[in-house]
């Protein structure tokens, strides 16, 4: 289907409910007005009927107020004598003595029929003959002419035809006006919009005082702004992911060079270079692992291998990894968890988990240089937390720390082993587990992550 402007579009809504209300119209006022008409008259000659049935006391009096009154003819049979009310009223059927009427009053009377509608014999203008039976075979007969609304019907074609013509032009002028009333702030939108797809994202969308509209730009703003966030932190990894990858790459360079020219005929001095380039190497190599690590988790494409396992113990093997920073740095690492805790997770990611705290726990704790780990038994699972006592983390703080852009502080420790990705890759395995996890944190005091794994 062909696109239309906005304006385009007002103009045949409009006219399609201009139309639709026409029609109505039409079929009311041309269609069935004669039909309303005659019910109108035929309910309130009811009407009439049934005040004389109700009231019959001085009932000549009130038969010739009646007559008078609402228009129409009356005669009364009462004990044989006739008596007539208004009867000189023009095409009054009743003056008429004719058969023909005869037998439609009769008619009326006999078949217990309250009323019909009849032509005047002689003149052939429609009207309603009544007939009211009373007690001791006493009988009022009602007539009233039927008007032809054929003059009224005509009139009302011409005045539907301007009626029409003016609402065209109104709604021409009302649809130009409502487009170009909504269309400028779309198009303000649409131009910003623009802005921020061209890499602008210090754009801010303009209200109109349309609450869908201003809605709009408020959910356009929110993201224009989390977008100028994200390229921000997208610019610091890039920043961080270089210097972890052109660090070791230049220590790499230099020992390699260093060896070839100098040490190669020291068996010791080259063992430790040697040593330093596969340090160096492994750093790499775990910086690559988080990218693909990462990489996976957001393509959907990570796999859990569920088994069950104790993770103290396998938090005890961890920790051995970083006798390294306690015995040359002097970091304290203060356990509490029972002898054994048995658990249901992906071994290898869950170990993956726990690193990546660690060397959080290391990166950030305080000058005590302590990191406390502890493993708690609950009802629904085991509870696993890392603590440092460094500065603590904001809301604001705790809300980015996932972010796999986000890092804190741009500072690189020389034996730890990181990309800076680490919290991220916490959180897609965590979710991934469909774990409970979190942060508590107090500001200057501690930060402490944690997660409960099943039983």
């Amino acid at each position: 289907m062909k696109n239309r402007n906005l304006t385009i579009k007002t103009l045949m809504y409009f006219s399609v409910f201009i139309a639709v209300n026409l029609l109505a119209l039409w079929a009311i006022q041309i269609q069935f007005l004669q039909v309303f008409y005659e019910r109108n008259v035929i309910e309130k000659i009811d009407s009439v009927a049934y005040e004389i049935k109700n009231n019959q006391n001085n009932l000549e009096t009130l038969l010739q107020e009646y007559a008078y009154s609402n228009d129409m003819c009356i005669e009364y049979y009462h004990d044989t004598v006739e008596i007539d009310f208004n009867l000189k009223k023009n095409n009054c059927v009743l003056r008429d003595y004719s058969y023909e009427i005869a037998k439609y009053k009769a008619e009326l009377i006999n078949n217990k029929k309250d009323y019909m509608i009849l032509y005047a014999p002689k003149t052939n203008i429609k009207s309603i003959l009544y007939a009211i039976n009373l007690d001791n075979n006493n009988y009022v007969f009602l007539n009233t002419t039927l008007e032809d609304m054929n003059s009224a019907t005509a009139l009302l074609k011409k005045q539907l035809i301007y009626l029409i013509l003016i609402l065209i032009v109104a709604a021409c002028i009302m649809a130009i006006f409502v487009s170009r009333r909504l269309n400028r702030p779309i198009l303000k939108i649409i131009s910003t919009a623009r802005e921020m797809g061209k890499g602008n994202f210090n754009v801010k969308f303009e209200k109109s005082n349309v609450e869908e509209l201003d809605e709009l730009c408020d959910v356009l703003t929110v993201a224009a702004s989390e977008m100028n966030k994200t390229e921000e932190l997208k610019r610091d990894l890039l920043a961080n992911v270089s210097h972890d990858l052109k660090t070791p790459l230049t220590m790499i360079k230099a020992y390699a060079e260093k060896v070839k020219d100098i040490t190669y005929k020291d068996p010791e001095k080259r063992e430790k270079d040697l040593n330093i380039i596969i340090d160096e190497t492994d750093r790499l190599n775990a910086l690559v692992n988080d990218l693909l690590d990462l990489s996976k988790m957001q393509a959907g494409e990570c796999e859990l291998n569920i088994s069950e396992y104790d993770i103290v113990k396998n938090i005890k093997e961890i920790i051995k990894r970083y006798d390294i920073v306690v015995e040359k740095e002097g970091y304290i690492f203060e356990l509490d968890m029972p002898n054994s805790a048995k658990v249901k997770s992906d071994k290898a990611k869950i170990e993956q988990v726990i690193y990546n705290l660690i060397n959080n726990a290391i990166e950030h704790t305080g000058d005590n240089l302590t990191i406390k780990i502890a493993v708690k038994k609950q009802i629904d699972g085991v509870l696993i937390s890392i603590t440092d006592s460094g500065k603590g983390l904001t809301e604001e703080e705790k809300r980015l720390v996932w972010n796999r852009y986000y890092k804190k502080e741009k500072r690189h420790k020389r034996n730890m082993i990181g990309s800076g990705i680490g919290l991220s890759i916490v959180k897609g395995i965590l979710e991934s587990h469909k774990c409970e996890y979190g942060i508590d944190s107090k500001l200057g005091e501690y930060t402490t992550f944690y997660f409960k794994l099943k039983k």
